[in-house]
């Protein structure tokens, strides 16, 4: 189930809670219109989020070595949907707010046609129910944590964290995302219960095509 909701973005940076240590220096909360402005469009090779106030900043998951698994997801869904089994569309990077003060652009999201048309009115969000992210050797744990709980209490239903070193693919489910699976080499990598249809071995989303194909 997706959720709908029309919220404005704060017009002011949100306050800080907590009192920072006097000897770390904290970053500068911005509000969204400023974010929107200096970073949104941004093409230096980092991606960048907007998380109550303060800006995340990483390196592209998705860079020239990655293209590949892009295309392999890609085409998958597009072969499913020629075949009227799945609908809507997988879009990779899109800019999408999971709640009015956290701003993310997961790897790939699967959103409806309804979604879509929806967020074409200015401070509506919609929570698209299947997320995946590429991990790669810089992405820190604690960052990989907290995009989880994000997308946990936003109501993302299924998330698949891809691991192309170890060729690994974690499928978190059900309710709150608590069921865990690892898949690897020819084991099936479902998007159950979002999209049944798209499943396939975990082998798939790491071939390379041949030259030619």
């Amino acid at each position: 189930m997706t959720t709908a909701a029309v919220q404005k973005k704060p017009e002011t940076a949100p306050k800080e809670v907590a009192t920072p240590p006097a000897t770390k220096k904290q970053p500068r909360l911005i509000k969204w219109s400023e974010f929107e402005k200096r970073y949104l469009s941004r093409e230096d090779g980092y991606k960048y989020e907007w998380l109550n106030g303060r800006v995340e900043k990483t390196e592209y998951t998705m860079n020239p070595t990655q293209l590949y698994i892009q295309f392999n997801l890609q085409e998958i869904f597009m072969r499913l949907k020629t075949a009227g089994k799945v609908s809507g569309q997988l879009l990779a990077e899109t800019d999408l707010f999971f709640f009015p003060e956290i701003h993310r652009r997961p790897d790939f999201a699967w959103l409806t046609h309804t979604q879509a048309n929806n967020l074409s009115n200015e401070g509506v969000i919609e929570i698209p129910a299947f997320v995946i992210e590429v991990i790669s050797t810089r992405d820190a744990a604690q960052k990989i944590v907290d995009k989880m709980r994000h997308y946990r209490t936003a109501g993302v239903q299924v998330v698949w964290l891809i691991y192309p070193i170890q060729k690994e693919v974690h499928v978190y489910s059900s309710q709150n995302l608590e069921s865990m699976t690892v898949c690897m080499g020819e084991k099936l990598c479902s998007a159950d219960p979002v999209l049944p249809a798209f499943a396939f071995p975990v082998s798939d989303i790491f071939k390379k095509a041949e030259e030619g194909k």
